[in-house]
């Protein structure tokens, strides 16, 4: 039997705290704890916010300069010394989780040296194109998706729902669920705490409301704002609490002054946070899976997600949540309202939450992984192709 090594190629492993970077940082830990050898390549930054796992070669990359979005970085090369360090470590399985120009040439070098080659669909890029005017090469992006990934033994996607739309694309090369895990003991509805709740203004009566994410306005922060305020027109007891930071706080803070914002938090702060809430809407429409969504439901929070990929996979309408029609702020005021007029319904919503969310976890979904990396080992090995 071949032994697994696996060398693994991202755009962002250490550099920003999001769900890629954890998602990979995860499994590099599971892999080493499993004694299977990995070595990771990816871009990085003076002071990265993440104490990564593993081993990390550093890559040449530049700002990934689109509307004030710098913090991501686009690796564009594969220099000498990384090539040499991959080469001294002898992968027999090369996993590309960015289709960046690093990946590109992660993906030459596993066909020219036949290589196992696999990949992972983390990010729906095209769904981002129109935050940032780039729906001319929406066409163009999708070609060389779809010749990339079928140049892949599998890609590894995080839901069925993602799957079918890669499918609409006629990318369906090997396709495998690696759907993504959640902590219950961290995130669990025992660590609601009412003194926070007293402590940032919020009377024991009143219905909060929470979205928690990187502020960015393609997290569709604008349908949050203004299906909040049109409940609470109605109900001044509903209150909103936004978790997180990024470049949109500013103008989300002037839009609802009444919100408490939480800033940045993680681990325990942040358990508390779901925890102290009582409904979770997130109208955001890019994701591939939705991490925050798992979260919130292992917390006991009924969730109010868009009706698109990765959410819907999450939540059963009418079980656990509903959903909403994505970009429809009215369907979000309907849906939110349903939701906080039955106190009972909410508690038996949030209760459904909990248990669906004890079928993910980390070791078992990243098991069945390294089960498919397997399988892929003994499959024919790419071809060279130009």
């Amino acid at each position: 039997m071949t032994e697994l090594r696996v060398a693994l190629f991202t755009g962002n492993y250490n550099h920003i705290k999001d769900g890629v970077s954890l998602t990979l940082n995860r499994l590099v830990k599971y892999l080493e704890s499993q004694n299977i050898p990995v070595l990771v390549f990816g871009p990085s930054i003076e002071n990265p916010v993440i104490d990564h796992n593993g081993e990390l070669v550093v890559t040449p990359s530049i700002p990934m300069v689109v509307s004030g979005r710098d913090e991501y970085r686009i690796a564009l090369r594969f220099p000498d010394y990384a090539r040499e360090r991959l080469e001294e470590f002898k992968p027999t399985l090369v996993h590309v989780a960015t289709p960046d120009g690093l990946g590109y040439k992660a993906l030459k070098w596993a066909q020219q040296n036949q290589v196992q080659l696999v990949s992972s669909y983390h990010t729906h890029f095209t769904s981002y194109f129109q935050y940032y005017g780039l729906e001319p090469i929406e066409f163009f992006a999708w070609r060389y998706f779809n010749w990339f990934y079928s140049q892949c033994t599998h890609t590894y996607v995080p839901s069925q729902s993602m799957i079918d739309e890669l499918a609409d694309h006629g990318i369906d090369k090997g396709m495998k669920v690696w759907a993504r895990g959640v902590n219950t003991a961290l995130f669990s509805p025992e660590k609601r705490d009412m003194d926070f709740r007293r402590s940032v203004g919020f009377k024991d009566d009143e219905t909060v409301v929470t979205f928690v994410s990187r502020l960015v306005w393609e997290k569709e922060l604008r349908t949050f704002v203004e299906s909040v305020k049109n409940v609470q027109a109605k109900n001044p007891k509903v209150r909103a609490m936004i978790v997180g930071d990024g470049p949109a706080r500013a103008e989300v803070e002037e839009l609802l002054p009444e919100a408490h914002f939480t800033g940045f938090v993680n681990g325990e702060e942040l358990a508390r946070a779901y925890a102290s809430s009582d409904v979770f809407l997130f109208p955001s429409h890019t994701e591939t899976f939705g991490n925050v969504t798992l979260e919130a439901m292992a917390s006991g929070l009924p969730c109010l997600v868009a009706d698109a990929i990765g959410s819907k996979s999450l939540v059963d309408d009418g079980v656990n949540g509903r959903w909403a029609k994505k970009q429809s702020i009215r369907d979000f005021t309907d849906k939110l309202e349903w939701i906080i007029a039955d106190k009972d319904r909410m508690k038996e919503l949030g209760e459904a939450s909990r248990r669906m969310s004890l079928n993910y976890e980390w070791d078992k979904i990243n098991a069945g992984l390294v089960k498919n990396y397997r399988e892929a080992l003994s499959m024919p090995k790419p071809q060279l192709k130009f």
